[in-house]
């Protein structure tokens, strides 16, 4: 994809705001992340304050290639250039040993960074542009209140965390809607054997393929990563989980409580009226997941009391979906709240 004038004009606005030390919203082919120059404590630590974001909380390094990696890891496992090549630019994200110059701002104190080069067109023209010959990178997590439902569109973002000077972000450089939909999936290269750390579009086969070896489950020496808590990815309406024949059932016993349904077409016609807002879910994985987010951004802004979601299947293809959505649907910390 070739970028219009105006696009390169906001690259480069962009990149002077994080030569500057400012932070930019910006996008991927999954969520949309909240970026600062990875190189600069300061900028990085914006980034924690206006998520709200606790700083033992690992960030990830938005890399424009994989010439970069070996600017960031050290030393670089063979693995990583070998999926690098495979998946690169993508939704995966390479948790390797640090190089001297990641900070300790970046990696919550662990000795390990979290690599990504994704292929949103204007993303990865932002990576690219801001690189340099240092191989700059920039931290991203996504770009909502921590805890929150993951923004992908801009319009999440602006209204999330908004634009200065009223809001937190210094820019949000608008990509469209987000392809994939759900965050990258995590890989640990920096121990004996790889383990998957968060499921994704990348799924385990695909890296079980890739490297000629099992990919196993993380231990609990395995490095911290985003998305590994309990309670995530949360609407602030209560949310139920449950399997597609149970909902109607569950949204008659709120009564006269309304409820917003995500849930296949057969089953949103047999709802009762108190499920005054209805989305009808997708079958396919990949429409699903690319909708996930907006379609929880729709379901909290209904201004209903409960929100009610059918399981989706299960499968290799469906454990983002399913990942993301238990964390959607766990129990809230009580002594916090969630941010």
């Amino acid at each position: 994809m070739e970028l219009t004038k105006e696009q390169e004009r906001e690259i480069e606005r962009a990149v002077a705001i994080l030569e500057s030390g400012g932070i930019v919203a910006f996008p991927t082919e999954t969520v949309y992340g909240l970026g600062a120059d990875a190189d600069n404590e300061a900028a990085v630590g914006k980034v924690f304050a206006a998520k709200q974001r606790p700083t033992w909380h690992p960030l990830i390094v938005h890399l424009p290639d994989a010439e970069s990696i070996s600017w960031w890891a050290d030393p670089m496992p063979p693995a990583a250039q070998l999926l690098a090549e495979k998946f690169w630019p993508g939704p995966l994200t390479m948790v390797v040993p640090r190089a001297e110059r990641c900070g300790s701002w970046v990696t919550g104190g662990q000795r390990s960074v979290g690599l990504r080069c994704p292929s949103h067109p204007l993303g990865h023209a932002l990576f690219e542009a801001f690189s340099g010959p240092r191989h700059r990178g920039i931290v991203g997590p996504s770009a909502n209140s921590f805890g929150r439902i993951s923004p992908t569109t801009a319009e999440h973002v602006l209204h999330d965390l908004g634009v200065k000077p009223n809001g937190k972000v210094d820019m949000i450089l608008d990509g469209g809607p987000c392809t994939v939909g759900v965050e990258s999936t995590i890989i640990n290269l920096a121990s004996d054997e790889p383990e998957l750390l968060r499921y994704g579009a990348v799924t385990r086969e695909m890296l079980e393929e890739a490297l000629g070896r099992p990919v196993v489950n993380p231990k609990p020496s395995s490095p911290k990563v985003s998305g590994q808590l309990k309670s995530h990815y949360a609407p602030v309406t209560p949310v139920t989980l449950a399997d597609e024949d149970a909902i109607p059932e569950i949204a008659a016993s709120l009564a006269p409580e309304t409820c917003a349904v995500l849930a296949p077409e057969s089953i949103l016609g047999r709802c009762p009226a108190n499920a005054v807002f209805r989305l009808q879910s997708a079958e396919s994985e990949p429409e699903y997941a690319a909708r996930l987010y907006a379609n929880l951004h729709a379901l909290d802004e209904a201004g209903t009391s409960h929100i009610l979601i059918a399981r989706p299947p299960k499968g290799s293809l469906w454990n983002a979906v399913n990942d993301r959505l238990s964390r959607a649907s766990a129990p809230k910390p009580a002594a916090s709240g969630q941010h």
